[in-house]
C-alpha cells in the first residue's frame, strides 16, 4: 500500500515535469540549442498564477488560459531577444543568453513578489480523496488530469495539422524547410511560444503543492535536462518517460531516505547514464546542424 500511495504522488509530480521537460526538447529539436530558461520559464509561470489569483477570484484552473497566453508571449520575447539575433553565432552564445534571460526573471521576480515561497490557488480543490485505502489529494489528480490533457493536444496538434507538420519539418531539417517553403523564422517562434507555454503550465500545476519562490527555477531545468537525457535527446516521448522516472525515483528516494540524498544520487544516475547509455532510453541523437 505504501509502494502504491508513493506511485500516486511520483505520477502527480512527473506529469508537472513531463510539461517542463517537453517544452525543453521542443526548442531544442527546432533549434539544436538548450534553453537555460526553461526552469526560470516555469517559476515565472507560477509566480504569475499568484499575481493573478486576486483578480480571478476562482479555482487555479481558470488561470490556465491566461498563463498560457501570457507566457506564450514571453516565449516569443525570449527567442526574438536571446535566440534569432545569435542563431549565427557559436553555440555557446545562445547557451550564455539563455542563462542571462534566466537571471533577469529570478531577480525580476524577486523585486516584484520577495524571496518568500509563495502559492498559487489550488487546481479545482485541495481535499485529500480516499481510494481503496489510498491518500489522493485532489490537486495531484488535477495535476495529471490538466498535464495530460495539454500533453495530449500538443502531440495531437504536431501529428494531425498543417502546423505541426511545419514544426516538425523545421525539426528535422530546416534547410530543407526552408527550401520547401516552410517558414523557418516563424515555426521557431512558435516554438519557443509552445516551450514557454509548456513552462507555465507546469508553474501553475506545481505553485500549489511545491511552493514557488524566484530561484525555484534552477532545481527544475537541472530535473528537465535530466529527464531528456534519460529518455534520449531530441525524443519527444523520451522526455515525458525520462520525467516520469525521475519524479518516481525523487520521490521513492526522499521517502526512504531524504530529499538532499535523492537529489545527489539523481545526479549520480545522470552521470552513470551519459557513460553507459548517453543516447538514452529511447536512442534518438541529436544531429549537429551547421
Amino acid at each position: 500500500m505504501a509502494a502504491l500511495q508513493l506511485l500516486v504522488n511520483g505520477v502527480a509530480l512527473g506529469a508537472a515535469y513531463a510539461l517542463v521537460a517537453l517544452g525543453f526538447v521542443l526548442v531544442l529539436n527546432a533549434t539544436s540549442a538548450v534553453n537555460f530558461a526553461q526552469g526560470d520559464l516555469v517559476m515565472a509561470g507560477g509566480l504569475l498564477a499568484v499575481a493573478l489569483a486576486p483578480l480571478i477570484p476562482l479555482p487555479g484552473i481558470a488561470l490556465l488560459p491566461a498563463v498560457l497566453v501570457l507566457m506564450a508571449a514571453l516565449g516569443l520575447v525570449l527567442a526574438l531577444a536571446a535566440y534569432l539575433p545569435l542563431r549565427s553565432r557559436p553555440p555557446v552564445s545562445v547557451f550564455i543568453s539563455t542563462i542571462a534571460v534566466g537571471i533577469i526573471l529570478q531577480n525580476g521576480a524577486a523585486i516584484l513578489f520577495g524571496p518568500e515561497p509563495r502559492a498559487a490557488p489550488p487546481l479545482f480543490g485541495d481535499d485529500t480523496l480516499h481510494i481503496a485505502g489510498l491518500a489522493v489529494p485532489e490537486q495531484s489528480l488535477a495535476i495529471v488530469a490538466v498535464a495530460g490533457l495539454l500533453i495530449g493536444v500538443q502531440q495531437w496538434v504536431f501529428a494531425r495539422t498543417q502546423l505541426g507538420r511545419r514544426l516538425r519539418a523545421t525539426a528535422q531539417d530546416p534547410e530543407m524547410a526552408r527550401a520547401c517553403g516552410v517558414p523557418v523564422t516563424a515555426m521557431i517562434l512558435v516554438t519557443f511560444a509552445i516551450g514557454a507555454a509548456c513552462a507555465g503550465a507546469a508553474g501553475l500545476l506545481l505553485a500549489n503543492r511545491y511552493f514557488v519562490t524566484p530561484t525555484s527555477g534552477g532545481d527544475l531545468i537541472l530535473k528537465a535536462y535530466i529527464a531528456v537525457t534519460v529518455g534520449g535527446w531530441g525524443s519527444v516521448p523520451g522526455a515525458v518517460v525520462g520525467a516520469l522516472l525521475i519524479a518516481l525515483f525523487e520521490v521513492g528516494v526522499s521517502s526512504v531516505l531524504s530529499y538532499p540524498v535523492a537529489l545527489g544520487a539523481l545526479y549520480l544516475t545522470l552521470l552513470a547514464i551519459l557513460v553507459l547509455r548517453p543516447q538514452g532510453l529511447f536512442g534518438e541523437a541529436v544531429r549537429r546542424r551547421g
